[in-house]
């Protein structure tokens, strides 16, 4: 008697159909882009809270009285007032001024000095360690030096907020514009356009993107030097504000005066931004400020 083996194959499994994807509305999609990166500023504040309330301290007050005092502070309910308090607007103009006013110059000196140094090779080897060197160099630093220039009028802060930040600008532009494809300025004399049409339709637009991040980040870099001006010598602004607080022990005021500087942080770096994305439409650029 042999033993036979049986084989038994598995009844085949039909394949299953692929389920439809749900799609995601658009206004759903909107909220939750808006609502992602705020993730990590609503877990700093319940850290905060916490903290605050675990270790009692006049220094360190919880967020919701921070928030409370702030409401206080910079929020009214006149609509004539656009909803803003009496010490806003005697504070913010005074301190954006002064930063409008650096900032401005500091466009005006940095795009112009860096086009030159980005065209013309023999500029950049003379100047280029001098620009690395100021830019290099604490700009905190020359804080005793413009008052002792400027003495404490607005034009000490200006002049802090100019210098500090023109460097960033300057480089940014002149690596923009050395690095500009040479076909393109080949291109353009070929078509013998005029010196402004091919610094206004070529070489200008080609650099760009770069003279965009220098501007991008000389706005953080001259809000903080807006507030360390004032934080020295100066009877106005956002900065005095801070100090005025910290010297009468008024330390609700002083956290929400912080609050303020880092909400028009953003306020700044988003209309820079927007600017960025209406100008540059046709650079495809992946980075935070696209998040």
């Amino acid at each position: 008697m042999s033993d036979t083996v049986e084989i038994v194959t598995p009844p085949a499994v039909a394949p299953k159909a692929d389920l439809p994807k749900r799609r995601v509305p658009p206004r759903a999609r909107a909220v939750a882009a808006a609502v992602a990166p705020l993730w990590l500023v609503a877990a700093l504040m319940i850290v905060w809270e916490i903290t605050a309330r675990a270790v009692p301290t006049v220094f360190f007050p919880p967020v919701s009285a921070v928030m409370e005092q702030f409401v206080d502070d910079w929020l009214s309910t006149d609509p004539f007032t656009l909803f803003l308090s009496e010490g806003f607007w005697d504070a913010v103009p005074v301190s954006l001024g002064r930063f409008a006013q650096g900032w401005a110059l500091a466009v005006i000196v940095g795009i112009g000095v860096g086009v030159a140094l980005g065209r013309s090779p023999i500029l950049a080897g003379m100047y280029n360690p001098t620009v690395r060197f100021f830019m290099a160099l604490p700009n905190a630093a020359l804080l005793p030096i413009a008052f002792q220039i400027f003495g404490a009028t607005s034009s000490m802060n200006v002049f802090l907020i100019f210098f500090g930040t023109v460097w960033v600008i300057l480089v940014n532009t002149a690596d923009g514009v050395a690095g500009v494809d040479r076909q393109w300025i080949r291109s353009a004399r070929s078509l013998q356009l005029s010196r402004p049409q091919f610094y206004l339709r070529v070489l200008l637009p080609a650099a760009s993107p770069r003279i965009m991040a220098g501007l991008r980040i000389s706005v953080g870099i001259g809000l903080i030097l807006m507030i360390i001006s004032e934080l020295y010598a100066t009877t106005e602004g956002l900065g005095y504000n801070v100090v005025l607080y910290q010297q009468t022990f008024m330390y609700r005021q002083m956290w929400s005066a912080f609050v303020l500087i880092a909400l028009l942080g953003i306020v700044l770096n988003g209309i820079v931004n927007t600017v960025e994305r209406r100008l540059l439409r046709w650079n495809r650029r992946a980075g935070l400020a696209d998040l």
